[in-house]
């Protein structure tokens, strides 16, 4: 029986239609199955470690076509690749890509294909099905229902900039500098790790001099990215941003990059308060620096539409006449028992660094006022994300093992603080781990408690507390790139 026309990109989204309000387990009910094998894929895929389960499902049992590794579309007649994608509901509401969208092996043993627009990476991105499912983790995965199903075409403000992002990610493959690529290095396609750990996935960067051994990597859109389209194209609830780019043509002869450092870059050696009277921002505003930038770009609010997609961060660097910087870079809190249970690649902390992008704007002190010194669009390099990776390692590795707190108190005699054997600050030059919570929370193995509200405080694997924690970039890592940048 033919159950959908496969040279018919709207043909197969209405057979895929049929599965919203199923789950995975319904799928497997319906195919014809021998007990033994759907007991078998069932147990496969619940596992926790198991990748790829979800998608491949869906492909072999409900499209019915065998898995493969073809650079080409999974329905070539019509030009449409299949993704069977997770989304997530957060805390406080609203809708998340659950994960990056992988879109093809990045293939060191062959030359780059030069033209995007007859790359495979055009082809197996132009036109998506994307099969969304609501990744709730206290079901087993095989009860995760099926919820949206979307067919994607990237707008074409959004093309121009994935074009950009394409050559940018060849050229350094062509330069033989494959290993230095990081997924934070483009706005919205990436170039993302494929591995277990990328020790393991080292392969010899065949066809560019000096071939050196670079980690498995595949083209992407970035989570922050398919959260965007997830909230405009699918579950169609987004809020509407601003936009830096309002014309294509705006991008014709420069990059989404050199657009944003031309419109920092010709206020430099203006000052904050001629700045706040030319833009109309509150001179006292909390935010005056950042607001600056925005508006600098062409953007009323404190949002633009490209960041969001690209996740990209604006931070305000005013510099001191000393040469130090206030503003220190942090993380959210982290979760002590999520933590401990995470593998590198698979970690929050390294999603972050691997991906985000800063628009450092730089101001420097001169006397009763900060004068804007210019932009950079930064990223954390790729040789600096294994440095940081060493010391998340040692954190980890000290959490699981039991954090030791040590009672020192003050000359007065009364007056005390909690020490512990986490690595601080100097033991990595990128990152260390610092208290979130303004007010110290602990419970201690011994039974005494420090601290009034427990929720200042984070259970470690042991069973003691201590006050919740989160991720911070050394401001001497950070004061160094800005320094270079700006001699």
């Amino acid at each position: 029986m033919v159950k959908f026309d496969d040279s018919n990109a709207l043909s197969i989204k209405a057979y895929a239609k049929q599965l919203i309000g199923n789950t995975f387990m319904d799928v497997i009910n319906l195919a014809e199955i021998e007990e033994v094998t759907r007991n078998e894929i069932i147990t496969k895929v619940n596992n926790p470690r198991h990748k790829g389960g979800m998608g491949h499902l869906i492909e072999k049992y409900y499209f019915e076509y065998e898995i493969n590794n073809n650079q080409e579309p999974d329905f070539p007649k019509a030009g449409l690749e299949l993704k069977v994608t997770p989304y997530e509901m957060g805390k406080k509401g609203g809708y998340s890509a659950g994960e990056r969208l992988v879109i093809t092996m990045i293939n060191y043993s062959m030359p780059v294909e030069e033209e995007f627009f007859k790359s495979h990476v055009y082809k197996k991105s132009h036109l998506t099905l994307l099969i969304h499912y609501l990744r709730n983790r206290s079901l087993a995965k095989m009860n995760y229902p099926i919820n949206y199903v979307t067919l994607f075409t990237p707008p074409e403000e959004d093309l121009l900039i994935i074009q950009q992002d394409y050559q940018k990610i060849i050229a350094k493959i062509k330069a033989g500098r494959a290993h230095e690529l990081s997924e934070g290095d483009t706005m919205y396609l990436g170039a993302c790790t494929k591995g277990s750990t990328a020790a393991k996935s080292l392969v010899v960067q065949e066809q560019y001099a000096p071939y050196i051994k670079a980690p498995k990597r595949a083209f992407c859109f970035k989570q922050s990215y398919m959260t965007r389209i997830l909230n405009k194209y699918v579950i169609e609830k987004a809020i509407n941003y601003e936009k830096i780019v309002n014309n294509a043509k705006q991008l014709e002869h420069q990059t989404f990059e050199e657009l944003i450092k031309n419109s920092i870059n010709k206020h430099i050696g203006k000052s904050s308060q001629q700045l706040s009277k030319e833009f109309q921002v509150d001179f006292i505003s909390k935010n005056l620096h950042s607001a600056l930038a925005y508006r600098m770009l062409g953007v009323k609010s404190n949002k633009a539409e490209e960041f969001i997609k690209a996740n990209i961060e604006v931070k305000a660097i005013r510099i001191e006449e000393s040469g130090t910087m206030k503003e220190s870079i942090s993380f959210p809190a982290f979760n002590f028992m999520e933590f401990v249970a995470e593998e590198w690649e698979e970690s929050a902390f390294y999603n972050t660094i691997s991906s985000k992008r800063y628009l450092f704007v730089v101001y420097k002190h001169n006397g009763t006022d900060y004068i804007l010194m210019g932009c950079q669009l930064w990223n954390m390099p790729y040789e600096d994300i294994e440095i940081a990776r060493k010391g998340w390692e040692k954190i980890q590795e000290t959490v699981g093992n039991g954090v030791i707190f040590t009672k020192k108190f003050q000359k007065d005699g009364k007056e005390f603080v909690i020490e512990n054997n986490l690595p601080d600050k100097e033991d990595n030059p990128i990152m260390h781990i610092r208290p979130h919570a303004a007010k110290r929370y602990y419970y201690l193995n011994n039974g005494e408690i420090i601290g009034n509200n427990p929720k200042n405080g984070d259970l470690l694997p042991d069973g003691q507390i201590m006050t919740k924690q989160c991720f911070w970039l050394n401001n001497n890592y950070i004061i160094e790139i800005l320094l270079d940048a700006f001699k």
